[in-house]
């Protein structure tokens, strides 16, 4: 902490991975005596979880996508007319909110800030999720101040600018990070077996299928213990109640949980997708998982989320096309028959965590216009024990 006061703006495309992190460091920059602004576009300023106290200013943002070569000229045109406008908005934010540094979180929305940002001679930060660096990071790498990871190994990532990189992890909400001190909840032989499954913000079709048909194949010992909790699409819900009520397995199901972080704290094994924030949250508190990477994920992100917990021995991964309900018992079975080997998971998965994520974020982005730029990468600290503002811009 500098003792100075500050300002910051942070920048995310309008999805939920990117801005879970962005508001988990306004919120440590506030908390720190920071003043913080965030630059998103019309779907990111309507996800929840924002900070109270955090503006939103909303930015036109053209997407440079490979689609827009199919688009023709008039697309592209209209992209980039769109990304040179949020870029006047941000500088004209910019010459009134006199940040310290623009922080982008990826997604296009954050590309036309972070060009504001270098023209005005702003110190420039970019996060990036996942182990695949984003389209909109990638463009920027070479031209930012500083590149934090939540991976060690990133692919797309320049080798040549590993001088600027810094290992800071994912930022994980408070109530989930409050679990990593917890132990992994009790499984024995005859005690319940609580599975949790979530395909992101939207839910899976494809685990609505499959989930309920295999863990009906799981041999008695393991399947009369069950207790499951399944998030599923509104239009899947009534069928994947009556598959989990045809086969007698116990099963709570939504469209959304509020208590997800109370849900975690009692699963013993998670079924699931691969996102950033998934992954960040489950190497937190420490679950086990069977993770079905989202196949049309860009540059096939998701799987290459699951390598470090795979390769550490807290994760299965299962492709899309191979997940059926007889492959979806047996990873069970191969993790999950006994409890020293499901515990064992546990511990591999919560030692792939990196709890200080948003403190060393922090730490790097305070460091411009204070100390000269600090390494925050985690080498030496001790472990512990095992266990609603918004503006639009004119």
């Amino acid at each position: 902490m500098t003792g100075v006061s500050r300002h910051y703006v942070l920048a995310a495309g309008g999805t939920g991975g990117h801005l879970l992190p962005a508001f988990a460091l306004a919120q440590e920059l506030e908390r720190r005596g920071h003043h913080v602004a965030l630059i998103t576009d019309e779907r990111g300023s309507r996800i929840p979880g924002k900070p109270g106290a955090l503006t939103a200013h909303v930015l036109p943002a053209g997407r440079l996508g490979t689609g827009l070569l199919k688009g023709g000229p008039m697309v592209w045109l209209r992209a980039v007319r769109a990304i040179m406008q949020g870029r006047r908005m941000a500088l004209r934010l910019f010459e009134s909110f006199e940040p310290s540094a623009v922080v982008g979180f990826g997604g296009y929305p954050a590309l036309p800030a972070l060009l504001a940002a270098r023209s005005a001679g702003i110190a420039t930060v970019i996060h990036e999720q996942n182990a695949v660096l984003g389209r909109v990071n990638r463009f920027l790498a070479k031209r930012v101040d500083a590149i934090a990871t939540a991976y060690g190994q990133v692919e797309r990532l320049d080798p040549s600018l590993s001088g600027k990189v810094h290992l800071v992890g994912n930022p994980v909400r408070p109530e989930v990070l409050a679990l990593r001190g917890e132990p992994f909840p009790d499984f024995t032989e005859d005690g319940l077996f609580r599975v949790l499954v979530t395909g992101g913000s939207q839910g899976a079709s494809v685990l609505s299928q499959v989930v309920p048909d295999g863990l009906a194949m799981l041999p008695p010992n393991l399947r009369h213990r069950l207790q499951v909790t399944q998030q599923c699409r509104a239009a899947d819900i009534d069928t994947v109640r009556a598959r989990y009520a045809g086969h007698a397995i116990p099963a709570e199901l939504g469209t959304y949980f509020e208590d997800m972080a109370e849900k975690l704290a009692d699963t013993h094994l998670f079924i699931g997708r691969a996102g950033a924030s998934t992954i960040a949250e489950l190497t937190a508190v420490g679950r086990p998982a069977i993770l079905v990477p989202l196949p049309i994920a860009t540059d096939d992100h998701q799987a290459a989320n699951t390598r470090e917990m795979v390769a550490a021995g807290g994760a299965r991964a299962i492709r899309q096309d191979r997940f059926t309900a007889k492959e979806l018992a047996k990873q069970i079975q191969s993790i999950a028959l006994r409890p020293d080997t499901l515990a064992n998971a546990a511990h591999a998965a919560w030692n792939c965590g990196l709890p200080d994520a948003v403190r060393d974020l922090a730490d790097l982005v305070e460091s411009f216009g204070g100390a000269p730029l600090m390494d925050v990468i985690r080498v030496s600290e001790p472990e512990q024990a095992a266990p609603s503002g918004q503006e639009v811009l004119a």
